[in-house]
């Protein structure tokens, strides 16, 4: 910064500045369908700057005695931006959604205070990097790691337990991760109950494997459900 003292050019300047990073990156979540878009990233960049500017604004105007911190004010955004980020995610049975958009609003409040400041450069790059791993990044991770859903798979025997060893090369043959194996063997020891905790990657076919599966010996029952 040239000049230390605001003035309301450098005011505007740096709101305005804040409404468009708010913008780019809202419009990003927003095209994914997420709980916080663009009005939510504005206002939170918004207010993030209004606070920046009225941290360093404070000591200048009250200046005696001389005892004005600009960081103050600016060091609770941080802590209390957690809260926006708690509400943005959700929980759906095993899994947790939300992370990403929970991450950028604790990134566009930073961009905004860092834009509340002056550091315009600063700013610039931090949002050209977030949109790089919002948009490259999200697509080369889903495509080196598939999205998975957790499901509990259920199999249900009638003539005692079977051979896991094969059943469990069967489900994972269809790209399918098994996390944890659970036997129930029945009182009169004729049927047992199988318990999988699989991950299902996007692309599998489920009605392919059902079919695989049914076609194992002595199988009885398949059923597959959400893990809560």
């Amino acid at each position: 910064m040239t000049n230390p003292f605001l003035t309301e050019v450098d005011i505007v300047v740096r709101l305005a500045l804040s409404f468009a990073a708010g913008v780019i990156i809202g419009f990003e979540r927003a095209s994914r369908r997420q709980v916080a878009g663009m009005r939510t990233h504005v206002i939170i960049c918004l207010g993030a700057t209004l606070l920046m500017i009225l941290s360093i604004w404070l000591p200048q105007e009250f200046s005696q005695p001389r005892n004005g911190d600009p960081g103050r004010i600016a060091a609770q955004v941080v802590s209390g931006i957690g809260f926006l980020g708690a509400g943005a995610m959700i929980r759906l049975g095993n899994n947790v959604r939300g992370l990403t958009t929970a991450a950028s609003l604790w990134l566009i409040a930073a961009v905004g205070m860092t834009i509340g400041a002056g550091q315009y450069l600063a700013a610039a790059v931090t949002e050209g990097l977030a949109l790089i791993a919002l948009w490259g990044l999200g697509k080369f991770e889903f495509k080196i790691f598939p999205a998975e859903r957790n499901k509990t798979l259920e199999l249900s025997f009638k003539n005692g337990v079977p051979d896991i060893t094969d059943l469990i090369n069967t489900v994972k043959s269809f790209g399918v991760r098994v996390l944890t194996v659970d036997v129930a063997q029945a009182f009169d020891q004729k049927g047992a109950k199988l318990r999988l905790l699989v991950g299902f990657p996007s692309a599998t076919d489920i009605g392919r494997l059902l079919r695989a599966l049914k076609s194992i010996k002595g199988l009885e029952n398949v059923d597959i459900k959400e893990k809560y």
